[in-house]
């Protein structure tokens, strides 16, 4: 029991080594407000990206600084808000709650969930804004990432841990390319996170009901920022679905993300930047909008075994105007990147599917990361295909060929018709192998082209009954897709 004196003794040691301190914090003081942008005085210590809470309980995040006030990005908003409304900064930087529990959620920039349910219930907290990993932290591309569509698999892969930039006119299916690429993780030991910019409701749910319907939502999360949103929080959604993959990336495991898209984000910048009155750059654009994309693309690396091996794969998607890729926005993109995928609107008009332009996409990376038996296979059959393209437009005119031109005009057309893919259907890799290696020993010359969507569906039935995998001999696949193509030929003859 504590004795009167003993507690007069505890007092007297306290009372000698209490130092009393005054606890000041800055107040500001809301002057204007419209458009999502605020503009405060009396903040001299604010600084940039610093968060701000107004007593309304809004919030914001300085976005600009002036002499005499700091613009601010409002992240959210109450009919309260007015000139006159007090404000102060807070301590903590903008972050997310990060965690397992965010699979299967669909979640606005700042985590509050969209989907209807309770806020999830997550383990950790990452901050928005970040430093990329730096040289000595990562290392070299050197695992595939398949998507499931025959030419980015083949002659256009993609490693874990690239940065991989989908560009193209609107309506080309470049979102379609990334949901197949998303569904086709199924198994493969990879979280996803699918960020949707600016974009209608419907279209926002129809991406999460595709998602669901073909079991890829529980390996997912979706950040979404509609185009009703505040234009802060449409600036913020790339920062935070990269911010949850990070996450998971320092733990060890392998992410995907796909921003859909940055044009609509790169406009919704240059509309903060002018209502910030900041002056407009080259086409209109503020200038910094590639450093902004550039943080945002460098965070998307491979970690070395000592950092835990995780990695983050990035597929930007990035729109064009007419078909053209010099535009201020798309050129930062491509220059930012490790490769990109150039959908063409002829090529959609006649009526291939997926509208990949071979000869204007490139992964400079990808190739290192593939398979040795799928990078043997498709060794030279990029070049082989666009000789084709270039003898075809000589055939136009009626030019004669020699018999052995003929023979890569009817090698490319049969190309052609394989590389032909329905949406929302990709493939397994071994399938892949199959096609290319029948295809380059000529099992395949002597099939009409409009006969090669049928061979195609038989040899994709008897790998999947098969017990082949990319590591047998090649004359195993040699032998075992001949007998397969004889087959279906004595059943359609």
């Amino acid at each position: 029991m504590v004795t009167s004196s003993e507690l007069l003794q505890r007092r007297a040691t306290w009372l000698q080594e209490y130092q009393p301190a005054l606890r000041l914090r800055e107040q500001g003081r809301l002057v204007a407000v419209g458009d999502g942008i605020a503009w405060i005085s009396g903040l001299p210590s604010a600084a940039m990206d610093d968060v701000v809470e107004f007593a309304d309980g809004s919030r914001g995040q300085v976005f600009d600084l002036t002499p005499t006030l700091v613009g601010v990005v409002l992240l959210h908003e109450t009919a309260g808000l007015t000139a006159g409304t007090g404000a102060h900064l807070r301590a903590q930087p903008l972050g997310i709650a990060v965690g397992d529990m965010l699979l299967g959620r669909v979640i606005d920039p700042l985590g509050n969930p969209l989907d209807g349910g309770r806020p999830a219930e997550c383990s950790g907290w990452c901050s928005l804004e970040r430093a990329s990993p730096g040289i000595t932290e990562r290392d070299f591309v050197k695992r595939p990432l398949y998507t499931g569509c025959k030419i980015l698999d083949t002659l256009i892969p993609i490693g874990r841990g690239q940065r991989q930039l989908l560009i193209g006119d609107e309506g080309l299916g470049r979102s379609s390319l990334a949901l197949d690429t998303v569904i086709n993780q199924r198994g493969q030991d990879a979280r996803c996170i699918y960020v949707l910019i600016g974009q209608k409701r419907s279209s926002v749910v129809n991406t999460m009901e595709l998602l669901r319907d073909y079991g890829a939502l529980e390996y997912t999360t979706l950040v979404v920022a509609e185009a009703s949103a505040l234009p802060g929080l449409q600036h913020l959604a790339p920062f935070a679905g990269c911010a949850i993959a990070e996450y998971w990336m320092h733990r060890g495991l392998d992410t995907l993300v796909v921003y859909d898209d940055l044009s609509t984000h790169a406009k919704t910048y240059r509309e903060l930047s002018l209502l910030l009155r900041r002056p407009p750059g080259r086409e209109a654009y503020p200038g910094d909008i590639f450093s902004v994309h550039a943080r945002l693309l460098e965070r998307a690396t491979c970690l070395s075994a000592e950092q835990g091996g995780g990695s983050m794969t990035a597929l930007p998607i990035i729109e064009t105007q007419q078909g053209e890729i010099a535009a201020y926005i798309p050129t930062n993109l491509i220059s930012i990147t490790d490769g990109q995928v150039y959908l063409d609107r002829e090529l959609f008009a006649a009526g291939q599917r997926p509208a990949i332009d071979i000869g204007k996409s490139v992964s400079r990376i990808g190739g290192r990361a593939q398979h040795p038996a799928i990078k043997r296979e498709a060794g030279k059959m990029k070049l082989e295909y666009l000789q084709f393209l270039e003898l075809e437009m000589f055939t136009r005119f009626g030019a004669r060929l020699e018999p052995a031109m003929e023979k890569v005009i009817r090698r490319g057309r049969i190309l052609r018709e394989i590389f032909k893919q329905d949406r929302l259907a990709p493939l397994p890799i071994e399938f892949e192998l199959a096609w290319m290696v029948a295809f380059n020993e000529d099992l395949l010359d002597d099939v009409p082209p409009e006969q090669v969507p049928g061979v195609l569906a038989h040899i994709h039935r008897e790998v999947a009954a098969s017990d082949l995998g990319l590591d047998d001999e090649r004359s195993h696949w040699r032998r075992r897709t001949a007998r397969w193509l004889s087959a279906y030929g004595e059943a359609t003859s």
